[in-house]
Order: structure tokens, then C-alpha cells, then sequence
């Protein structure tokens, strides 16, 4: 299949903008909430009618197109053939009913498996990290420069709150030996962090809609992004992934243990 990156992102752009514009709204308004496979594990009525327009929208611009959705409006994808794109209508739902704040949409499209653009809007600070290796990497218009290929000490990094708390993996001598640690809860929020240079590292348990999107662009930022066994990316399940420069990476590689 022939796909053009930059119209595929050009309308990802505009779309997340529709999307944005439409939560900044919501976030003001009275939520109806309910839990999935935990208290901590939220949905909202907004998380359901933003990725119903989302999915509604690409389907009608890229109708070959198969989706990979967080709250079931998407496809039963069983391969990565073609163009698949990866939905997250709020990534970061607990700040979006706790703080109204530090909340996330993605949007990551991949073609025969190969990650092809990926875009990324803060909600609230109303800014879209979006591009690919192919086109570049920007924020709104302005071209984002590539990261610095720092080591863990001289960085901050972000990993799960559960995983730090029960020191899972041996994590916690990974931020030892870093700058510092921080948790955002919104998987979109850290990528742009990492994008930005802001952090070096985030390590958590992602979803494919998680991860799709900042893995384009981290990739093509000249990051690393790994699972915690080193083993391939699996697009289509969810994993423990290690994503930042490839000094961090690679320290981290050495420090933790999957038994």
C-alpha cells in the first residue's frame, strides 16, 4: 500500500485540534465516570464519544485503514498488514476527572508494521507533537530539535507509580542512579517531555494505543524504545517498555531484572 506521511499527518494535526478544542470544553463539564479492571482504572463519557469522532473521522478519510481503539469503537486487528491506526481519545483519564489537567489524545499510524506518523496534542496546554522519520518531528509548526543523547545521571526520569512503589523489575536502582524521578500519569504528557528533553526516560506497562504514537515519534527522535527483555515490539499487545535516549536505555537494560 502507498501512503503519504504528510498528509496523513497533516490531517492528524487537524484532527487532534477538533479533538483538543472539544476536551478543553469537556474538562469543565460534570463527568459521568465508571471503572474498568480497577477503581483506578477509569472511563468516561467523554473517552467514549471522543474516540467514536476519532475512529468515525478516519474511517471516512482512510477507508482501508483498520484501527486499534482503547474503549472497543475500533477493528479486531489480528496483524499489523497495511495502514493501522492506534487511538487513545484520553490518555491520562484520572487527571482529565481528578486535576482536569496533564491529560493526552493520541494518534500513532503504522504501515505493514513499520511506525509511519505519529501525533500527540496536551490537551490543556494545547500544544501537538506530531511527524515521523520521514517528514520530521514538530510541535504545532516549529520543527522540534532532536534530544541530546544523555546518560541516566545527568537526566530525570518518569516510571509507573505502581512499578516504583513495589520496586518491580528492580527499578528503583534505575532512578537511583538517574537525576531524579517524576510521574505525570499520562503516557502523552512524558512523551512530549521526552521529546522536549525534559526527561530521558519513562518505563511502564503500556497498551498498544499507550505506546503507539510516542513510539513514532521517539524513534524518529533518535530514541530507543525497547521492551524490558530487549525482545521486539509487539504492536498488537500490551507490554513493559523502556523509551528514552539510547545512553539511558541501554544503562537500563543492565540494571533491571525481568526475574
Amino acid at each position: 500500500m502507498t501512503v503519504d506521511s504528510r498528509e496523513i499527518d497533516k490531517f492528524l494535526v487537524e484532527l487532534l485540534q477538533n479533538v483538543g478544542k472539544s476536551l478543553r470544553d469537556d474538562a469543565l463539564k460534570k463527568k459521568s465516570v465508571d471503572t474498568k479492571k480497577n477503581r483506578n482504572d477509569l472511563v468516561t463519557n467523554f473517552d467514549k464519544k471522543t474516540e467514536r469522532y476519532v475512529n468515525s473521522e478516519l474511517k471516512r478519510a482512510f477507508p482501508e485503514a483498520t484501527i486499534v481503539s482503547e474503549e472497543g469503537y475500533g477493528d479486531l486487528v489480528t496483524d499489523m498488514s497495511g495502514l493501522v491506526f492506534f487511538v487513545d481519545p484520553i490518555d491520562g483519564t484520572m487527571n482529565f476527572v481528578k486535576r482536569g489537567d496533564d491529560f493526552a489524545s493520541m494518534i500513532g499510524a503504522y504501515i505493514d508494521g513499520k511506525p509511519l506518523i505519529g501525533a500527540i496534542i496536551d490537551v490543556m496546554g494545547n500544544n501537538i507533537y506530531h511527524g515521523g522519520k520521514e517528514i520530521g518531528l514538530f510541535i504545532n509548526d516549529e520543527r522540534i530539535d532532536i534530544p541530546r543523547n544523555l546518560p541516566l545521571v545527568e537526566g530525570l526520569v518518569d516510571v509507573s507509580a505502581p512499578m516504583a512503589l513495589a520496586n518491580k523489575f528492580n527499578v528503583q536502582d534505575v532512578i537511583k542512579k538517574s537525576s531524579g524521578f517524576r510521574v505525570y500519569g499520562s503516557a502523552g504528557i512524558i512523551f512530549g517531555h521526552l521529546l522536549t528533553g525534559k526527561e530521558v526516560m519513562y518505563m511502564s506497562y503500556l497498551a498498544p494505543w499507550d505506546l503507539a504514537a510516542g513510539r513514532v515519534l521517539c524513534e524518529a527522535a533518535g530514541m530507543s524504545v525497547v521492551s524490558i527483555d530487549d525482545a521486539p515490539i509487539n504492536m498488537l499487545k500490551s507490554q513493559v517498555v523502556i523509551v528514552g535516549t539510547q545512553k539511558v536505555v541501554s544503562e537500563a537494560l543492565t540494571t533491571v531484572k525481568t526475574r
